[in-house]
């Protein structure tokens, strides 16, 4: 083996070992963020699989200069094949991660309950007020309740969806497929061990 052999080796090798490490933990986290509601990890497990999904290209473009056109052997071609594969899916990891993002954040947006400043009173009501509290002696008894609009009271615990509930099928895709995808960078491990 040369020594320009080597150094693509040595660069395969650290492509495989520093981008898909944190690729596969990125993803595989993800359905347990979604179901805790936090879009703020999510968008941030998002970005990481989108940047280290590009960073595992170059595994593929370093282990195809390493295969100098011997694409003729199974094991090369099966791993090949696998890898973009494996890619594809990532790409629908990386969308469905999008989609649940954007979920959460608008089910977040609708549980905060709304805050409207209360509107002043008009003058006349005002001045009519005073002018009835110095006329009159006030009764006795409990003070009038305000009025209350009926339609700005904000749900309850208990009528209101689980946190990750608006995500669920993206939870679970991302968790099927994130499954398959580390299933097959071992394959494909186990591809290059045995036969290199």
């Amino acid at each position: 083996m040369s020594s320009a052999d080597r150094l693509l080796m040595i660069l395969h090798i650290g492509f495989a070992i520093f981008a898909l490490g944190p690729l596969t933990a990125a993803t595989m986290a993800t359905p347990r963020y979604i179901r805790g509601g936090r879009p703020g990890i999510v968008r941030y497990l998002n970005r990481a699989t989108r940047i280290y999904g590009l960073l595992s290209l170059g595994i593929f473009l370093w282990g195809a200069l390493l295969a100098r056109g011997q694409f003729d052997k199974v094991w090369l071609s099966a791993s090949m094949t696998l890898f973009i594969v494996a890619l594809v899916l990532l790409v629908i990891v990386e969308r469905d991660q999008r989609k649940a993002v954007h979920k959460l954040e608008v089910a977040e947006a609708e549980r905060r309950p709304a805050t409207t400043p209360a509107a002043p009173p008009p003058v006349a009501e005002t001045a009519a007020a005073e002018t009835a509290g110095e006329d009159a002696v006030s009764a006795p008894g409990p003070a009038p309740e305000p009025a209350t609009d009926a339609g700005a009271a904000t749900p309850g615990p208990a009528s209101r969806a689980p946190l990750g509930e608006p995500a669920k099928v993206e939870t679970g895709r991302i968790a099927t497929l994130s499954g398959v995808v580390a299933l097959i960078w071992i394959v494909i491990l186990v591809l290059m061990v045995w036969n290199a």
